[in-house]
């Protein structure tokens, strides 16, 4: 086999094309040189099989079509909920490693006729990059085009553009992350929720008073209990038994700094992921967290970014351990946390700690990490679409070493996935597929070796595979 693959890397990739005989007889070989099926949680196997795919992987291709999903599936798999099985994501037992993005506004955007294209298009462009999963928001409370006008009282014309979103993504074969508040005041967050208290009369001296006061802590139930038992009027599916979405998550960044021993948020997780778990059992959960460590592993705040980030109430690890929490969330802005001049010490940041929180997820929580935001912002002093592939790369490239190993590093979400014609909603983190070549590269190369590892066909080692002509459909594409 290696005599062979020395043959092959010598081909020049300018005059000649790999042709299906050609990776054919490679996946021969691949075969062969595992001997037997690696399975999903030991490492031998699935380690050779990634190792001969990084290979040969200069000539697999990615697709740059508006086409969907179906030109590069390598299986048609049944749509299935995602599940855990020790610290690895599932699919009917089969390994579901994620290559996937944000997009926060997508329900705003449905609401409107003359933007809700764009959520389609996108879905689109995300699914022939191969990117299989979606953050987004499902809360708007108080604002424009509000869903939540006040406490559990909801404008039911944008509760059907967040059905809309939801069965579009299932028609592109994209599973969502649906976040049901905010820290921050954008779209409402806890800051609305203490506005509609104090409305209400209640004495309240804080926004942070959203994770301790009773009756708040009741509207935020209550819009929890609403959204799980919706039934979408697109396709009739109740939202907690649908395998479109792929998890619920509680807060997007939820920080208490009035509370720097970590207490206030601990009880409130603890008491919000029981309170979801009762409601929908099927589907997984994640608070939302930036990744920050606190005071109950202080041999490990030194991964921190700064000394700040051991203050915000949070705490990586001790946050994870409460019942009904599935999988760990961790978010990476080195941008943001450490300089705003781009320079080496981001990339330097970012492998840190992409590897300290796999390791912690491996070691002491037992279940997988997505890295759930990452990016850098054009406006940074010194960005270049370079640096950016660079980051985004160095983030991939971390993650595939745990995959290789059958590892808890689940998968990332990139900040963020726009279509054309949306730049006015740019905060500076934007990527339009269709205009940065070199970006949307690395991400379908990504997507092609996850999508590779996930394949039933590689795991059960047969030649049953539905789909007979897929690694003909692959090769017909133009090499990287």
């Amino acid at each position: 086999m290696q005599m062979y693959l020395e043959k092959f890397n010598t081909m020049d990739s300018h005059n000649e094309k790999l042709g299906f005989c050609d990776f054919f007889m490679i996946a021969i070989f691949v075969v062969f040189a595992i001997h037997s099926c690696p399975t999903v949680y030991g490492e031998s196997g699935a380690e050779k099989f990634l190792n001969v795919v990084e290979q040969v992987e200069d000539h697999l291709p990615y697709s740059s079509s508006s086409e969907g999903t179906d030109e590069v599936d390598l299986e048609d798999d049944t749509w299935q909920m995602v599940q855990k099985k020790g610290n690895q994501f599932v699919i009917d037992d089969q390994p579901f490693y994620i290559n996937g993005f944000n997009t926060y506004w997508l329900m705003v955007f449905a609401a409107d006729q003359s933007t809700k294209g764009k959520v389609s298009e996108l879905f689109q462009q995300a699914s022939s990059a191969g990117l299989t999963v979606c953050r987004t928001w499902a809360f708007n409370d108080g604002q424009y085009r509000a869903l939540q006008k006040s406490p559990s009282v909801y404008d039911e014309e944008v509760f059907k553009a967040l059905d809309f979103v939801v069965s579009e993504a299932r028609k592109y074969k994209i599973r969502l992350i649906l976040s049901l508040i905010n820290n921050w005041d954008a779209y409402g967050g806890k800051s609305q929720y203490v506005k509609w208290g104090k409305a209400a009369g209640l004495n309240l001296t804080s926004d942070d008073d959203f994770f301790s006061h009773p009756t708040l802590k009741s509207y935020y139930k209550a819009h929890v209990k609403a959204m799980l038992n919706r039934v979408n009027t697109l396709n009739n599916i109740t939202y907690k038994n649908d395998p479109t979405i792929f998890a619920w998550e509680l807060m997007n960044e939820p920080r208490c700094t009035s509370d720097p021993t970590g207490d206030i948020l601990q009880n409130w997780i603890q008491e919000m992921a029981v309170y979801v778990k009762s409601i929908d059992p099927k589907h997984l959960l994640e608070i939302g967290l930036e990744g920050f460590y606190g005071p109950s592993t202080p041999n490990k705040v030194q991964f921190n970014p700064n000394t700040y980030a051991q203050q915000v109430g949070t705490d990586f690890i001790r946050n994870h351990q409460a019942l009904g929490v599935d999988f760990a969330s961790v978010h990476i802005y080195a941008d943001s946390w450490i300089s705003q001049s781009i320079s080496d010490v981001h990339l330097q940041f970012t492998k840190s700690w992409v590897e300290a929180h796999i390791d912690d997820a491996e070691k002491y929580l037992g279940m997988p990490v997505v890295f759930a935001e990452f990016g850098v912002s054009t406006k940074d002093p010194g960005y270049n679409s370079s640096f950016r592939d660079t980051l985004i790369s160095t983030v991939y490239k971390s993650l595939l070493e745990s995959t290789k190993k059958g590892g808890s590093g689940g998968g990332s979400l990139l900040w963020q996935l726009f279509p054309e014609g949306t730049d006015y909603m740019d905060d500076g983190y934007a990527i339009v597929l269709s205009k940065s070549p070199s970006t949307t590269k690395i991400v379908s190369l990504q997507s092609t070796r996850l999508a590779l590892f996930n394949s039933r066909c590689s795991w059960k080692c047969h030649w049953g595979c539905k789909k007979k002509n897929s690694l003909e459909k692959i090769s017909n594409h133009d090499e990287l």
